[in-house]
């Protein structure tokens, strides 16, 4: 071969291989754009993936500048939470050490980020935890990160009491997109503060929701059909229907403030049904304020021994929020429990690869509120503006056209479509209700049947993980075995061993409403090692528990 056939033959092989390189789409990095914004989230690929794109668009128009989004994905927002806290120590510690001169003891430790602790009056009279309090929400410590974007209201409150979050004063900037509260079952013309019980945005602009959420019944037609399932799933109760046993999928609610969120909307659904009950009772001798206790202390119990029947269904608890709906998709499990966007997401997808509809999703009636899921911006970013600039893109028409928009539709997504619920009012109305994946859906209308109450289980977040995860995930072997045993007694015919079985199983005194409500919330506001104890002894006792109902059902005497 001639010197000019090799050079053609090595030029076809560079064009081959750069071709690639030479058509893909420029995208800064972040070490030759302009400006950065480091933001830690939980949210998934796509909607990184989108909301960078877009955001990058959204900024280079508005200032003419390039812009690179440093995003920091480390797991859900429990895992994140835990990361603030010790970033905000760490770099607290250095600045009280370092530039105030002061010493680091454990009491400071624990109080430079205790909201219960007022900097108020003159400093000269401090104490060193007021002190530590009062510089701590004075200073600029910082976690490395300038966005928190997604996760649940829980967290983010948690946060803003802490001092982590600070006002990115768009509230002030755009006071137009925003109102006090909305009218449950009717669409309000801005923000609503408040809906059906629900808080989407802190007055005081330290955080605000980006986008709706509920929760609701992920379940695989073809599993249905094996397992003889002629009805499907509707309600959270039918999750606990024996026929489920080893076939549902959920995630470990200590790991996912959302999950947790979705067990709490069980207890509040329980109490709901509980209090129309009295209600309709009518029992004159029983003040309304009566019959509101009541309903509270036996819908919780209801409401946790229906997510125990659920557990002892379960397939596993998984830390990852997308490993159910894969799993469900499959078929390797018959139902599961999903945050509302991974559901239609799965749903979407499979239909529109396969043409097959066996994945299904439904919001159970009544048995889910619409929550927030916020973003906000931290204390000390190294790049504070541009955080500024970043929410206000989310929250602005040009970010939350991304959530729900298809694909392809004018300032919609260019490669997924997120199908989750934008945050703002204008979207559920024309022109713009036309390019929503989700047209038939409107969030503000359907929370017509369910309003939340924070004063009955908002307090008890903390304890309701804590509760699942000691009582019904560590100790799931013995669980699982026991609720075995009681569905082969029944159907053995063995009914009463079944049902003697199922009332120990069931007996969930220990973790009553009142016992959530002090011992166990109490011990969780303790030292670390008062929690472990309390969780070693519950999870002792729960254990020999379902020992005792797995001997029951088993007919074996003790």
């Amino acid at each position: 071969m001639n010197r000019a056939g090799k050079l053609l033959i090595l030029a076809t092989m560079i064009g081959v291989i750069g071709l690639p390189f030479m058509l893909r789409e420029s995208k800064p990095t972040s070490r030759f754009a302009d400006d950065t914004v480091v933001i830690i989230t939980p949210h998934t690929e796509s909607i990184r993936q989108e909301f960078a794109h877009g955001f990058e668009q959204w900024y280079r128009e508005k200032t003419g500048r390039t812009v690179y989004v440093d995003y920091r994905v480390i797991g859900g927002t429990s895992e994140i939470s835990k990361f603030l806290d010790s970033e905000f120590t760490n770099s607290f510690r250095n600045i009280w050490v370092n530039e105030l001169g002061r010493e680091w003891t454990l009491s400071v430790q624990e109080a430079f980020n205790n909201p219960s602790i007022q900097a108020e009056g003159s400093p000269e009279n401090d104490t060193p935890e007021i002190a530590a309090r009062r510089a701590f929400l004075e200073s600029e410590a910082s976690s490395g990160i300038d966005v928190f974007f997604g996760g649940g209201v829980y967290d983010y409150s948690v946060q803003a009491a802490k001092g982590t979050l600070v006002s990115s004063g768009l509230h002030l900037k755009h006071p137009g997109w925003f109102q006090p509260e909305a009218t449950p079952g009717e669409l309000p013309e801005a923000i609503p503060q408040t809906n059906a019980g629900e808080v989407y945005y802190q007055e005081d602009g330290l955080w605000f929701g980006a986008v709706l959420s509920s929760y609701g019944i992920i379940f695989n037609r073809d599993s249905l059909h094996r397992l003889g399932i002629e009805s499907e799933p509707s309600q959270w109760a039918d999750l606990a229907d024996s026929r489920y046993f080893g076939q549902i999928a959920v995630c470990d609610p200590s790991k996912s403030g959302s999950m947790t969120q979705a067990f709490e909307m069980i207890l509040q659904q329980q109490m709901q049904i509980r209090l129309k009950e009295l209600e309709q009772m009518n029992a004159s001798a029983d003040s309304p304020s009566d019959r509101v206790d009541q309903a509270i202390q036996e819908g919780w119990m209801k409401g946790m021994q229906l997510i125990q029947k659920i557990s002892a269904n379960a397939r596993y608890f998984t830390d990852t929020s997308q490993k159910p709906n894969i799993d469900v998709g499959m078929g390797d499990c018959a139902a599961g429990m999903s945050i509302d966007f991974y559901g239609r997401f799965q749903q979407e997808n499979i239909l529109e690869r396969s043409g097959d509809d066996r994945f299904g999703f439904i919001t159970p009636t009544g048995g889910t509120t619409i929550s927030a899921d916020p973003i906000g911006l931290l204390r000390g970013g190294r790049n504070r503006q541009v955080g500024i600039d970043f929410i206000e893109f989310v929250l602005s028409l040009e970010g939350q056209k991304l959530w729900n928009f298809r694909v392809g539709e004018p300032g919609g997504p260019r490669t997924f479509s997120l199908r989750r619920p934008p945050i703002r009012p204008e979207l559920y109305r024309e022109p713009w209700n036309a390019y929503r994946s989700d047209a038939d859906f409107n969030p503000y209308l359907a929370t017509a049947d369910f309003v939340y109450h924070p004063e009955w289980t908002g307090h008890l977040f903390s304890p309701i993980r804590t509760i699942i995860r000691v009582c019904f995930i560590d100790v799931r072997p013995e669980l699982v075995k026991a609720w075995e045993a009681i569905i082969e007694a029944r159907e053995e015919g063995r009914v009463e061993d079944a049902d003697r079985a199922e009332a120990v199983m069931q007996d969930l005194s220990r973790i009553s409403y009142e016992e959530a409500s002090t011992t166990i919330r109490e011990a969780l506001r303790q030292p670390r090692i008062v929690e472990v104890k309390l969780a070693r002894d519950l999870s002792e006792s729960f254990r020999a528990q379902y020992a005792q109902a797995e001997s029951i059902a088993r007919g074996i005497r003790r």
